[in-house]
Protein backbone atom coordinates (compact mmCIF):
# COMPACT_ATOMS: atom_id res chain seq x y z
CA UNK A 1 0.00 0.00 0.00
CA UNK A 2 1.27 3.38 -0.22
CA UNK A 3 1.19 6.00 2.40
CA UNK A 4 -1.79 7.65 1.18
CA UNK A 5 -3.43 4.10 0.72
CA UNK A 6 -2.34 3.37 4.42
CA UNK A 7 -3.93 6.95 6.00
CA UNK A 8 -7.02 6.64 4.08
CA UNK A 9 -10.13 6.29 6.32
CA UNK A 10 -12.38 3.70 4.84
CA UNK A 11 -16.11 5.21 3.90
CA UNK A 12 -18.79 3.17 4.77
CA UNK A 13 -23.03 3.10 3.60
CA UNK A 14 -24.95 1.17 4.99
CA UNK A 15 -28.20 0.63 3.57
CA UNK A 16 -31.57 -0.78 5.20
CA UNK A 17 -34.34 -2.96 3.67
CA UNK A 18 -37.28 -3.21 5.52
CA UNK A 19 -40.63 -2.27 3.71
CA UNK A 20 -42.04 -0.96 7.77
CA UNK A 21 -39.29 0.62 8.26
CA UNK A 22 -39.07 2.52 5.26
CA UNK A 23 -42.33 3.61 5.62
CA UNK A 24 -42.11 4.64 9.51
CA UNK A 25 -43.56 1.96 11.17
CA UNK A 26 -40.79 -0.11 12.58
CA UNK A 27 -37.46 1.90 14.27
CA UNK A 28 -34.62 0.97 12.40
CA UNK A 29 -32.02 -0.44 15.40
CA UNK A 30 -30.04 -2.93 12.81
CA UNK A 31 -28.25 0.27 11.00
CA UNK A 32 -27.48 2.16 14.46
CA UNK A 33 -25.88 -1.02 15.27
CA UNK A 34 -24.14 -1.52 12.51
CA UNK A 35 -22.99 1.87 11.92
CA UNK A 36 -21.42 1.64 16.04
CA UNK A 37 -19.80 -1.80 14.75
CA UNK A 38 -17.89 0.42 12.04
CA UNK A 39 -17.20 3.05 13.53
CA UNK A 40 -15.44 1.19 16.78
CA UNK A 41 -13.06 -0.07 14.24
CA UNK A 42 -12.37 3.02 12.25
CA UNK A 43 -14.84 3.56 9.16
CA UNK A 44 -16.23 6.76 8.27
CA UNK A 45 -20.26 5.91 7.90
CA UNK A 46 -21.08 8.50 5.24
CA UNK A 47 -24.21 7.28 3.46
CA UNK A 48 -27.29 5.54 5.56
CA UNK A 49 -30.91 4.96 3.41
CA UNK A 50 -33.48 3.16 4.60
CA UNK A 51 -35.26 1.66 1.38
CA UNK A 52 -38.72 -1.00 0.85
CA UNK A 53 -38.31 -4.53 -0.41
CA UNK A 54 -37.95 -3.34 -4.06
CA UNK A 55 -35.27 -5.19 -6.10
CA UNK A 56 -35.10 -2.13 -8.70
CA UNK A 57 -34.66 0.63 -6.44
CA UNK A 58 -31.72 -1.82 -4.16
CA UNK A 59 -30.37 -2.56 -7.08
CA UNK A 60 -30.49 1.33 -8.37
CA UNK A 61 -29.55 2.89 -4.97
CA UNK A 62 -26.26 0.22 -4.42
CA UNK A 63 -25.41 1.06 -7.94
CA UNK A 64 -25.49 4.88 -7.25
CA UNK A 65 -23.31 5.22 -4.01
CA UNK A 66 -20.80 2.63 -5.80
CA UNK A 67 -20.67 4.66 -8.89
CA UNK A 68 -20.23 8.02 -7.39
CA UNK A 69 -16.88 6.93 -6.41
CA UNK A 70 -17.02 7.31 -2.27
CA UNK A 71 -17.47 4.30 -0.78
CA UNK A 72 -15.22 1.06 -0.24
CA UNK A 73 -17.60 -0.62 1.45
CA UNK A 74 -21.81 -1.15 1.37
CA UNK A 75 -23.41 -3.33 4.00
CA UNK A 76 -27.11 -4.02 3.31
CA UNK A 77 -29.36 -5.04 5.98
CA UNK A 78 -31.95 -7.02 5.76
CA UNK A 79 -33.89 -9.31 2.76
CA UNK A 80 -31.56 -12.13 3.12
CA UNK A 81 -34.55 -14.70 3.91
CA UNK A 82 -36.77 -16.61 1.44
CA UNK A 83 -40.32 -14.59 2.33
CA UNK A 84 -41.29 -13.12 -1.29
CA UNK A 85 -40.30 -9.51 -0.31
CA UNK A 86 -36.40 -10.79 0.40
CA UNK A 87 -35.18 -9.71 -2.78
CA UNK A 88 -31.72 -8.54 -1.78
CA UNK A 89 -29.76 -11.03 -2.80
CA UNK A 90 -30.54 -10.71 -6.22
CA UNK A 91 -30.32 -6.74 -6.12
CA UNK A 92 -26.98 -7.22 -5.13
CA UNK A 93 -26.17 -9.58 -8.04
CA UNK A 94 -27.99 -7.09 -10.55
CA UNK A 95 -25.03 -5.07 -9.60
CA UNK A 96 -22.00 -6.48 -8.95
CA UNK A 97 -19.22 -7.92 -11.15
CA UNK A 98 -17.52 -10.25 -8.90
CA UNK A 99 -19.52 -12.51 -6.29
CA UNK A 100 -17.60 -13.48 -3.38
CA UNK A 101 -18.73 -16.40 -2.14
CA UNK A 102 -16.45 -17.67 1.05
CA UNK A 103 -19.02 -14.06 2.90
CA UNK A 104 -21.39 -16.24 2.69
CA UNK A 105 -20.56 -19.30 3.62
CA UNK A 106 -18.60 -18.37 6.91
CA UNK A 107 -21.66 -15.90 7.73
CA UNK A 108 -23.90 -18.88 7.86
CA UNK A 109 -21.50 -21.44 8.91
CA UNK A 110 -20.78 -19.34 11.96
CA UNK A 111 -24.90 -18.39 12.34
CA UNK A 112 -25.29 -21.98 11.87
CA UNK A 113 -23.78 -22.68 15.25
CA UNK A 114 -26.37 -20.34 17.00
CA UNK A 115 -29.85 -20.97 15.11
CA UNK A 116 -30.96 -23.68 12.55
CA UNK A 117 -32.36 -21.28 10.65
CA UNK A 118 -29.40 -19.89 9.31
CA UNK A 119 -29.53 -22.21 6.69
CA UNK A 120 -32.26 -20.36 4.76
CA UNK A 121 -29.87 -17.48 4.85
CA UNK A 122 -29.17 -16.35 1.20
CA UNK A 123 -26.15 -13.46 1.82
CA UNK A 124 -24.18 -12.96 -0.81
CA UNK A 125 -21.24 -10.65 -1.27
CA UNK A 126 -19.48 -8.63 -4.08
CA UNK A 127 -17.56 -6.29 -5.80
CA UNK A 128 -18.68 -3.28 -7.97
CA UNK A 129 -15.77 -0.89 -8.92
CA UNK A 130 -13.22 -0.89 -6.27
CA UNK A 131 -16.13 -1.23 -3.58
CA UNK A 132 -16.98 -4.45 -1.26
CA UNK A 133 -21.07 -5.08 -1.05
CA UNK A 134 -21.90 -7.43 1.84
CA UNK A 135 -25.41 -8.35 2.23
CA UNK A 136 -26.29 -8.75 6.18
CA UNK A 137 -29.61 -10.23 8.11
CA UNK A 138 -32.05 -7.91 9.41
CA UNK A 139 -31.91 -8.02 13.23
CA UNK A 140 -29.34 -6.22 14.72
CA UNK A 141 -27.81 -9.14 16.61
CA UNK A 142 -27.76 -11.27 13.26
CA UNK A 143 -26.23 -8.56 11.50
CA UNK A 144 -23.52 -7.75 13.63
CA UNK A 145 -22.64 -11.19 14.32
CA UNK A 146 -22.74 -11.91 10.41
CA UNK A 147 -20.05 -9.08 10.24
CA UNK A 148 -17.73 -9.75 12.73
CA UNK A 149 -17.31 -13.00 11.37
CA UNK A 150 -16.26 -12.00 8.30
CA UNK A 151 -14.24 -8.84 9.57
CA UNK A 152 -11.22 -10.13 9.50
CA UNK A 153 -11.31 -10.26 5.57
CA UNK A 154 -12.75 -6.91 4.87
CA UNK A 155 -9.81 -4.30 5.44
CA UNK A 156 -7.75 -7.03 3.28
CA UNK A 157 -10.56 -7.10 0.88
CA UNK A 158 -10.79 -3.75 0.22
CA UNK A 159 -7.22 -2.73 -0.11
CA UNK A 160 -6.96 -5.20 -2.46
CA UNK A 161 -9.94 -3.87 -5.01
CA UNK A 162 -8.09 -0.86 -4.50
CA UNK A 163 -4.59 -1.45 -6.00
CA UNK A 164 -2.67 -2.90 -2.97
CA UNK A 165 0.07 -5.69 -4.44
CA UNK A 166 1.48 -6.36 -1.34
CA UNK A 167 1.61 -10.37 -1.00
CA UNK A 168 -1.81 -12.03 0.28
CA UNK A 169 0.17 -14.84 2.92
CA UNK A 170 -0.66 -14.43 6.27
CA UNK A 171 2.52 -13.75 8.58
CA UNK A 172 2.71 -17.01 10.23
CA UNK A 173 2.28 -18.85 6.27
CA UNK A 174 5.97 -19.91 4.91
CA UNK A 175 7.60 -18.12 1.96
Amino acid sequence: MTDHAAEHVLQAGILVLSDKGSRGEREDTSGPALKGFLTVRGLDVVKFEILPDERAAIAARLAAWVDEGSLDLILTCGGTGVSPRDVTPEATRDVIATELPGFGERMRAVSLEKSPHAIVSRAIAGIRGRCLIINLPGSPRAATENLAAVWAAVPHTVAKLQGDMTDCAMPSDPA
